[in-house]
């Protein structure tokens, strides 16, 4: 609720704090006294547009704060950290707006700069202003749906309709890309047959770059490599190194029997080295055998390692890897094969949750068309005390087409209304104005405020063109309205309305300094208000009957309690 009004240099207005409390506060006072300047203060603080106009004479800006006391769920923090504000649930939420004589405006929420925007968001789920003044809330139509669910209980369903409509989109974003991806594939499906065919048949081998490059190397180099093989074979192949080793191999034995085995491993280790000899001779032997002199090869070498090449740059990427590209090509093909049949099942599983979600949605409309009737009932029960009598209220449920289904089901729900015999029915923004409008959106809030959980709710002269019972009606309404979990601010002319007051403030003029004139609000106790009714009743002369009638108006409004 709104705790505290603090106002500076507003129009008439210098300096002023009001402190408020839940349940029906009344604001009284001469016609010309200030009234109005309240709720543009209150206007501003909560995000309206600013107007340097309101600006006193001689200050350099005006400053409007609104404080509000809220429970610790409330939406308006979810708002607040989804823009990362600092805040602590449960402490005073102060919202507050500075204009300039130069109309430059600021706005602040704990002090922390917002925009405006930002600001009027806020200030929407604080506040709702009815009269004369702009109005928000139910005369927005886009409201309608969300409050006619809060007034029918039907979060839970309207849940489940949300899960399924979540469920039926994403089946359907998958179908979707599962169909572009298979019409992507189909596009290309020429240029895939034709690379696999040429992958397959050039069967590209891990590593077969390097291994023909090499060969290639090999081959270029082959005349110089075979002459030096043939040297290096005459070497090893020379008779006087054989005869060599030999001989000293024969000496070393005929000395072993002297040396008592010292000979033995030199002995072994000549054997060795003519054995490794014959062996590296052979060796050589097969390489001089092997080499390939033929230009042919050598062509032939060439021409698959550049074609190999070539085909990893048309593929852009390296040679070893043209196997991988082979592989995941034959896998795109293949699943052309396998992808009409992923696209039929998940059409058929996207008609599932389609069907799941008319379900739901078609019992979400018909909760709603329950609750409608209920709402309309207990409207029209609130019409003629009002003095609407010839006033018809109707929640219009209208189906939407396919294309605006929504995650809060098929429906558009529009509030509408006639205020006279014979008018069409229509939104009620447009069926009304000033007090009349009023007492409507009066008649409607009576049994929507739980619904909407607005914390305050203002009505500005609901008591226009009205009196007797009809002003004792509206202040009933006031009252029971006021303790609905929700605080109700009213601007009042009417001595029968003011008498339904939890709270009383008295507005009004004085002159402080010589042609100077300030507003002032004060808040009345039980005597002075007693005196303040009894002015409304008589005038600006108060006479003893008119005293006794607002102490009926008073016990009245206790008994009514």
């Amino acid at each position: 609720m709104l705790s505290r009004l603090s106002i500076r240099d507003v129009v008439l207005i210098e300096k002023l704090d009001l402190d408020f409390a839940g349940g029906l506060c009344v604001f009284t006072g001469e016609t010309g006294a200030g009234k109005s300047i309240l709720l543009d203060s209150l206007a501003l603080a909560t995000g309206a547009r600013s107007d340097s106009s309101l600006v006193s004479n001689g200050a350099k800006q005006l400053s409007d704060a609104a404080e509000y006391l809220l429970p610790e769920k409330d939406k308006v923090f979810d708002l607040l950290k989804e823009q990362e504000l600092d805040f602590e649930a449960g402490e005073p939420l102060l919202l507050r707006r500075v204009v300039s004589v130069d109309g430059k405006s600021r706005a602040f929420i704990n002090d922390q700069s917002v925009s405006a925007s930002l600001l009027r968001q806020v200030g929407d789920l604080l506040v709702e202003i009815h009269g004369q003044f702009a109005t928000h809330g139910l005369l927005n139509t886009a409201t309608h749906r969300d409050v006619l669910d809060g007034y029918g209980g039907l979060e839970d369903l309207k849940q489940e309709t949300g899960r399924a409509y979540r469920e039926w989109q994403d089946k359907t974003a998958e179908k979707q890309k599962m169909q572009s991806d298979l019409e992507k594939a189909q596009a290309e499906e020429e240029f895939l047959r034709h690379c696999v065919d040429e992958l397959q048949r050039f069967d590209p081998k891990d590593g077969e770059e390097k291994e023909l490059s090499e060969r290639r190397a090999l081959m270029m180099n082959a005349e110089k490599i075979a002459e030096g093989l043939n040297s290096a074979r005459q070497a090893l192949f020379d008779d006087s190194l054989d005869r060599s080793l030999r001989q000293a191999q024969r000496q070393l034995e005929n000395l072993s029997r002297y040396g008592e085995g010292r000979f033995e491993p030199i002995i072994d280790s000549l054997s060795r080295i003519m054995s490794e000899l014959n062996e590296d001779a052979a060796l050589i032997e097969t390489c001089c055998n092997e080499l390939d002199f033929d230009p042919r090869a050598q062509e032939a070498v060439e021409e698959r390692l550049f074609a190999l090449r070539s085909l990893a740059r048309k593929h852009q990427v390296e040679a070893d890897r043209l196997p991988e590209v082979l592989t995941e090509c034959e896998r795109r093909l293949n699943s052309l094969e396998k992808g009409g049949e992923d696209l039929i099942r998940l059409s058929k599983e996207e008609e599932v949750c389609r069907l799941k979600y008319m379900e739901t949605a078609r019992q979400l409309s018909l909760a709603r068309q329950k609750a409608a009737q209920k709402l309309d009932t207990a409207v029209a029960a609130e019409l003629a005390p009002l003095k609407l009598g010839k006033a018809v209220f109707k929640t219009q449920i209208e189906a939407l087409p396919e294309t605006l289904w929504n995650a809060d089901g098929a429906d558009k729900v529009v509030f509408a209304a006639a205020t006279n015999a014979g008018q069409a029915l229509a939104p009620i923004a447009k069926i009304a104005s000033g007090g009349e409008l009023a007492r409507f959106m009066l008649a409607l809030k009576v049994n929507l405020a739980k619904a909407e959980k607005i914390p305050t709710l203002i009505f500005d002269e609901v008591d226009a063109a009205i009196g007797g019972a009809t002003a004792s009606a509206v202040g009933e309404r006031l009252a029971r309205l006021a303790k609905q979990e929700c605080q109700v601010l009213t601007i009042t002319h009417s001595a029968q309305v003011a008498s339904f007051g939890a709270h009383h403030f008295r507005v009004q003029k004085s002159e402080v300094d010589a042609g100077k004139v300030l507003t002032a609000v004060v808040e009345l106790d039980d005597d002075e208000r007693r005196e303040e009714i009894a002015r409304m009743l008589s005038g600006s002369h108060v006479t003893e009957a008119s005293r006794a009638a607002a102490d009926e108006l008073l016990k009245n409004k206790s008994e009514k309690e």
